[in-house]
């Protein structure tokens, strides 16, 4: 450092330390200070997404379970493979579990054999990946024995939360009844609905979180999710901002179909996209009404009972992911 920089750092040093010496004017940095830090944190999302509930700070918690004691148990011809209710398919690439959560008494989890992040995974888009969303609604028949009996279709929905509303790193689909609020909604909404992309006219409970929605015929999900979503997205956006959920919905002329739904992590206003927050773990939706509109068989392998699927030492030890 030249002579004249030296000088010139020294005179800098010394206007700090008169400031730091005056009381008001160290209060005045400190809060400058904290307000540039708090827009900072608004506006860069989080280098890490949020902590584990309940403490848990393993983040591949629900990768071990499920990988490393639900699929050996699964071929040691254990059932049912515990923790697990059920491992359905054939090997890494094409098998999957089905999990109760220990949150509420009626959701379930499907989570891949394969070692999939989550909803940015690049494996999701690749031809071999399978509709993982499909599978997850063709297990919903978990949840309406815990039910005890076969629920309208627009009372169950699926969701996936994206890497900063997550608090594991193992792909893993929540089932479940949607929210009364949010249903009401997306009736109202239903008839403007087409088979693109686009934003919904109103925000959705509980928080008013944006949503963008597209409809998708069929009484089964033809249409991957992951894939649908992906393929709209504009230059500069990331599929780990994004959560998903789809819903079950009946077209106004009373065709069967689905309501794909996705929101954005923006941070600000606390949106971390987490699409589960449009299901009720509680499931009020399913004490307000019956309708068994398409009968499906409840889940009677290995001769357990409604109630059966759905006892304590079947459930992952682990806060909602």
């Amino acid at each position: 450092m030249t002579d004249e920089g030296f000088i010139r750092t020294a005179k800098k040093s010394a206007a700090i330390r008169s400031v730091m010496r005056r009381p008001w004017k160290r209060l005045l940095c400190f809060v400058g200070l904290t307000l540039a830090l708090a827009s900072l944190s608004q506006e860069i999302p989080a280098d890490n997404p949020l902590r584990a509930p309940d403490g848990i700070k393993d983040r591949n918690a629900l990768w071990k379970r499920v990988g490393r004691v639900c699929a050996p148990a699964t071929i040691a011809g254990a059932h049912p493979p515990s923790p697990c209710t059920e491992v359905p398919g054939q090997g890494a690439h094409d098998g999957y579990a089905i999990l109760k959560d220990q949150i509420g008494r009626y959701q379930y989890l499907v989570i891949p054999l394969d070692r999939i992040s989550g909803v940015e995974d690049p494996v999701l888009q690749t031809a071999r990946s399978p509709n993982y969303f499909a599978r997850a609604w063709a297990a919903r028949s978990y949840v309406e024995a815990a039910l005890h009996g076969p629920r309208a279709r627009d009372q169950l929905m699926l969701a996936v939360n994206s890497r900063y509303g997550r608090s594991q790193d193992q792909l893993h689909i929540h089932i479940d009844c949607v929210r009364t609020d949010v249903h009401r909604v997306l009736q109202r909404l239903l008839p403007g609905l087409g088979n693109q992309w686009q934003r919904l006219a109103e925000p959705l409970p509980p928080f008013g979180h944006a949503y963008d929605a597209r409809w998708v015929d069929g009484a089964s999900l033809s249409v991957d999710p992951f894939k649908s979503l992906a393929a709209v997205l504009p230059a500069g956006d990331a599929m780990d901002l994004h959560g998903l959920a789809v819903v079950g919905a009946r077209a106004p002329d009373g065709r069967p179909g689905f309501i794909l739904l996705s929101t954005k992590a923006t941070f600000n206003p606390g949106n971390r996209g987490s699409a589960e927050e449009l299901e009720d773990h509680q499931c009020a939706i399913a004490g307000e009404s019956f309708h068994a509109d398409t009968v499906i068989p409840l889940p009677t392998r290995h001769h357990e009972s409604p109630h059966e699927t759905v006892s304590s030492k079947e459930a992952i030890l682990l806060g909602p992911p």
